[in-house]
């Protein structure tokens, strides 16, 4: 018989164990059941989770019927639309949050609900770390606006009409009508392969949630029997005592960097897979992740590497589908959230659509991102190939350098400003230490060359940019420019050189000249030393490593929860 957790709270007849007992009396709890907690990342300030409470009664619902209490509770909820200065500031912040809940109170098992961007990164590091039986509800996409014959693509098309408007080509009345129809589509994540549906793709293929439950939609029967099953999965899993550190193997981390190039998606996602395997003391870096998808191609025809949206990925056999088609390139014997192996998933699929295609019939050849090293990156950085110009994948030209974002925003269209299509855009104090990492690595492209068509260019960044977003960036070079990185170092006029098939970027400047700026580089201006933020400076670990802080992080493998020590409070 399972030995509950729950038990060392909640056993015995000491006035201690009565309290406790006491204090769920409210939730029916009954002696001998187990205890699931249900973190509820609800939130007027994150649309994405706008139906979350609906999805909570059919989490509970299953949890119940399982034989399980359900206790739901609050949870930090981070959206990415409004958080200033990133939601990644404070994605740690939520995954502590998550790990010391389940540490202080008698959870024998936890459903977190999770879907944009941060989220389910957050809730994939507190759970590994945590390591009792769990699983994430996903929350689905949003329905597509329509403008006119057209289906909107939530985010994406935001970058595209902003390229178009800079350019002339988009009237103030249409720029207003888009903002209209993006406001009529619903609760529910971006449904194009951004962050968040790249990062629900990810916690199936790690065994945390559903197969084929990040692409559903938000709204609609289907995503809410799918948080069934997630209750009633969850209450199985402790009674089998089935943990996290299960699932999240080696092999599954290769099989979630595999269908991450599969599918275009976000860069934000390497992070992620960094920091939840770092958690997890796994031997998993960015020459892993290199190694995973150089060799992957393209199937999923999803914006903004394709032309559909996620609901077409969906109604063409999802992940399932995806995994059949990768059949050569998975381990199928990694176990997903229901308890099958992914072998018995992809036997069921649909067959290869427009919307996934065949291993010989990609939408692009491989590889859709690359990992890129030189002397402008000796710790790394990062390109999606699949979302950038074939034309600057080769590419040498001038830097044109700007010292933050807001030096970006406050000179990009200055008529002064001496740049060309061949310029390279160099946006840096955008890291982990300089910003707390947010999405400003993708510069618009100066107005004076969007006014001549000019849609792409080579900008190179330690920040990051929108998984919904396209162009030839580089983005999360380390070191980052904030703690003296060679992108500090770097000069209007110097030459960049990005070469994607060699895998390199190197900033084409003699040594003894870099010695000589390196000596003259002064320290960044200190923001006030408060809160999270200084904590956050103090702690965190670059990109290339996830960007945890470095005391959550595990060199020895998975660890169990320190338990508390039980009294009186």
């Amino acid at each position: 018989m399972t030995t509950l957790r729950s038990g060392g709270w909640l056993d015995g007849d000491d006035e201690v164990a009565m309290l406790h007992r006491v204090a769920l009396a409210s939730v029916d709890y009954r002696p001998g059941r187990p205890v699931i907690g249900v973190a509820v990342t609800a939130s007027d300030l994150n649309p994405c989770h706008g139906d979350v409470p609906r999805l909570v009664s059919a989490v509970s619902d299953g949890i119940r019927d399982a034989g399980a209490t359900p206790v739901a509770f609050p949870a930090m909820s981070l959206g990415e639309d409004l958080m200033k200065p990133s939601a990644m500031l404070y994605r740690n912040l939520l995954a502590i949050e998550v790990e010391e809940t389940i540490r202080s109170y008698p959870l024998d098992g936890i459903v977190v609900f999770a879907g944009c961007d941060k989220n389910v990164p957050a809730a994939l590091m507190s759970l590994a770390s945590a390591d009792i039986p769990s699983l994430i509800a996903l929350v689905g996409i949003r329905s597509p606006g329509q403008l006119g014959s057209r289906r909107l693509a939530a985010g994406t098309d935001i970058w595209r009409e902003l390229e178009d408007r800079r350019g002339g080509r988009t009237s103030d009345s249409e720029w207003r009508e888009l903002e209209a129809q993006l406001g009529r589509t619903g609760p529910g994540i971006c449904n194009v392969m951004g962050t968040a549906v790249s990062m629900g793709l990810i916690a199936e293929m790690l065994g945390m949630a559903m197969p084929a439950s990040a692409t559903m939609s938000a709204q609609g029967d289907e995503i809410r029997a799918a948080a069934y099953d997630t209750g009633r999965r969850v209450v199985e899993m402790v009674e089998s005592e089935i943990r996290p550190s299960g699932r999240m193997t080696q092999p599954a981390f290769v099989n979630a960097a595999k269908v991450l190039a599969a599918v275009g998606g976000s860069t934000n996602a390497i992070v992620h897979l960094l920091a939840v395997a770092g958690r997890l003391g796994l031997r998993f870096d960015l020459d892993s992740i290199e190694s995973a998808v150089s060799s992957v191609p393209l199937l999923a025809d999803v914006e903004p590497c394709g032309s559909g949206l996620a609901q077409d990925f969906h109604a063409a056999g999802a992940s399932p589908t995806l995994v059949h088609e990768m059949a050569d390139l998975l381990d199928l014997n990694c176990v997903a959230a229901d308890g099958r192996t992914w072998e018995g998933i992809a036997a069921g699929r649909s067959p290869a659509t427009q919307s996934i295609r065949t291993l010989h019939d990609p939408v692009l050849g491989a590889p859709t991102i690359a990992v890129l090293r030189g002397s402008l990156a000796p710790g790394g950085a990062v390109i999606k190939v699949a979302a950038a110009s074939s034309d600057y994948l080769t590419h040498r030209g001038p830097a044109v350098v700007f010292e933050d974002y807001a030096d970006m925003r406050t000179r990009l269209d200055d008529p002064e400003l001496s740049v060309t299509a061949d310029s390279v855009l160099v946006v840096r104090a955008c890291g982990p230490v300089g910003a707390g990492m947010p999405e400003w690595g993708m510069a618009p492209i100066p107005k004076r060359l969007a006014e001549q068509g000019v849609r792409d260019m080579v900008r190179v960044s330690d920040g990051r940019m929108s998984g919904t977003s396209f162009g030839t960036v580089v983005l999360h070079v380390t070191p980052e420019a904030a703690v003296g990185g060679p992108l500090a170092l770097v000069r209007d006029g110097d030459v960049i050189e990005l070469d994607v098939p060699s895998r390199s970027l190197n900033l084409d400047v003699p040594e003894d000249e870099l010695d000589r700026r390196r000596n003259l580089l002064q320290p960044p201006a200190s923001p006030p030393e408060r809160g999270w933020p200084a904590l956050f400076r103090q702690h965190v670990q670059p990109a290339s490593s996830g960007c945890d802080f470095d005391f959550l992080t595990s060199r020895d493998g998975p660890t169990r929860l320190v338990e508390p020590v039980i009294g009186r409070s």
